[in-house]
């Protein structure tokens, strides 16, 4: 029998992601939560795992020649997951190459600009006092406009983005699932509409999807979060 994989964990749009992959390649695997609103991805013990204190990570005790190893930063672990499984990664170098370009793509572009218009559109503005910054919050929500009008110009001949189902899609689609707070309008994109539908029903998706989102507090009013999470007291 595999050992399972050991995820630490938040239900965060990269938490996840892995939790997605891992039902969709059924691998077993442990949730071990890391409480991000408290801070214990500070703990010394995280940080020899994930020494960037970002979630996920994931500890395989059956890595390469059967050694344990340790994995951060979510797009890695899409790919030694991927590879793992022998799944969702391609059947060719070319199809590889397209996987790789719109994994990149997510972990460089939409994550990042995304996760900045979250904070600057819905959370600084709830923060004491408010910091509502016009200058911020118009060039992310433009920015992840652009980004999914790449996204649904790519998906207008294609049911997923880098041709088959792939870890390119697992990665995206958390994210482009919070379009609402990153303030955009989802009949501008109706390509990108059908792909979040089309992939919101696979059932490892939800499954994946739904690990641990009760634990989550709201950061719009949990004032301890905001400290830690964003420095402010």
């Amino acid at each position: 029998m595999t050992a399972p994989i050991e995820l630490y964990y938040w239900p965060t749009p990269n938490g996840k992601k892995i939790t997605i992959a891992l039902a969709e390649m059924g691998l077993p695997y442990n949730v071990n939560l890391v409480n991000i609103g408290k801070g214990e991805q500070f703990a010394p013990a995280f940080l020899a795992i994930s020494p960037n204190n970002r979630m996920p990570a994931i500890v395989d005790p059956e890595g390469p020649d059967g050694a344990p190893i340790s994995v951060f930063e979510s797009g890695a672990i899409l790919q030694y997951l991927a590879r793992k499984s022998g799944r969702f990664y391609g059947r060719d170098e070319r199809q590889r190459v397209a996987v790789e370009e719109w994994l990149f793509w997510q972990v460089g572009g939409v994550g990042p600009m995304a996760g900045q218009a979250h904070h600057f559109l819905r959370y600084a503005p709830t923060m004491d006092p408010p910091q509502v910054l016009p200058y911020a919050q118009a060039r992310y929500r433009r920015e992840v406009g652009r980004l999914y009008g790449v996204l649904d110009r790519r998906l207008a001949d294609r049911e997923y983005v880098a041709g088959d189902y792939s870890i390119a899609d697992m990665a995206i689609w958390p994210w482009a699932m919070g379009w609402q707070g990153q303030q955009q309008d989802l009949a501008e994109f109706p390509n990108m509409a059908a792909w979040l539908e089309r992939v919101g029903e696979r059932p490892a998706v939800i499954e994946g999807a739904a690990v641990a989102t009760e634990v989550r507090s709201d950061l719009t009013s949990d004032r301890e979060a905001q400290r830690i999470l964003f420095g402010r007291r």
